[in-house]
């Protein structure tokens, strides 16, 4: 399956909706916070989501973007559940935000919890974000070939692929991958990327599939070595992150033989029965936050796709991949039962 191109699709727009989206008005909102805004962050620490929603925070105080300050607050539980509990619970509320990753998708989906995420108001598209086949960097392998080829040596269940959650984005990719080369890991889950990372460095799993902001780190400091990018193209970004390698030098996966891809959404929520002029000022401060050379410098670290959507546009993407994620889910046999 061509996930990406599925992925690509989706960014059509599509009519007759049968979600009701908030318009967003033209111009500067009228409303603005009088109170600190909760931002909500449905994962651990340390992975990609936590980054990102922290910098905005650090954005938004170190430019002065709003009056009242954004106030971080890990909701984990659940694969992310009990984030977006909390969300659809504060029902009207404009002092409280959501960060959402695919587990928007996935963790409904999975586990059967009532949330969808049409109990909340879509703000906008911050960005898409990359998956990279990640080794320690003393293994043997130099490419993904020659790693995909040494599990297939070892045999089923012998080696050891590190992500984040059960059923989530990274287990996806993962049954992809095995699908897709007819290999087959142990699947270890953990808490959150940066997790994922150091379990890696210290050699207690044999791979991951982070996205780039969540093992650049230990990969400028060579402890670990990406084999490829699970996408069709290659990352744009060619500044040197290591003093050999840029992004933009990492093979895409089907370059190197593993004909498996996948782009996972980051993106501002608020929750349901807010205002046009709530939303719209949202809107306008992320659109603010996106402007500024430390978003920017994120985006190029990190290696994102710097795709920005609002409105009806990111409410149609929403529904498209929804439905491809129940479609991935069904495939790999991670629906929840009835």
């Amino acid at each position: 399956m061509n996930i990406k191109a599925l992925l690509r699709a989706s960014f059509a727009a599509v009519a007759n909706l049968s979600v009701l989206v908030v318009p967003v008005t033209a111009g500067a909102a009228a409303w603005e916070p009088t109170k600190p805004v909760e931002f909500v962050i449905p994962a651990g620490t340390g992975g990609g989501a936590d980054q990102m929603a922290r910098l905005i925070q650090g954005i938004v105080a170190k430019h002065n973007l709003m009056k009242q300050s954004l106030v971080p607050v890990n909701k984990s539980g659940g694969a992310g559940a009990e984030g977006f509990l909390a969300a659809k619970e504060a029902k009207g509320d404009p002092h409280k935000i959501i960060i959402t990753l695919s587990n928007l998708f996935t963790t409904p989906l999975a586990t059967g919890v009532p949330f969808n995420w049409r109990d909340m108001t879509p703000v906008s598209m911050l960005a898409l974000d990359q998956f990279v086949l990640w080794v320690n960097a003393e293994a043997p392998y130099k490419t993904a070939k020659e790693y995909i080829e040494a599990v297939k040596k070892a045999g089923p269940n012998k080696m050891k692929m590190g992500g984040t959650g059960s059923r989530q984005e990274d287990q996806i990719i993962t049954v992809s991958l095995e699908k897709a080369t007819g290999i087959k890991f142990i699947y270890l889950p953990f808490k959150g990327g940066g997790d994922v990372a150091v379990q890696l460095v210290g050699k207690h799993i044999d791979s991951t599939v982070n996205n780039p902001i969540e093992a650049v780190a230990q990969w400028r400091a060579g402890a670990l070595r990406p084999l490829c990018v699970f996408d069709d193209t290659r990352m744009p970004y060619k500044t040197k992150v290591t003093d050999k390698q840029s992004w933009n030098d990492i093979p895409t996966c089907g370059e190197a033989g593993v004909p498996t891809d996948y782009v996972m959404l980051r993106g501002i929520f608020m929750p349901g029965g807010v205002t046009a002029e709530q939303v719209a000022f949202y809107v306008d401060l992320m659109k603010k936050v996106r402007e500024t050379p430390d978003w920017k410098k994120f985006m190029e670290d990190g290696a994102f796709n710097q795709t920005f959507m609002s409105g009806k546009e990111f409410a149609a993407w929403i529904e498209k991949n929804e439905a491809l994620h129940r479609d991935l889910m069904k495939e790999a046999g991670f629906l929840a039962k009835p």
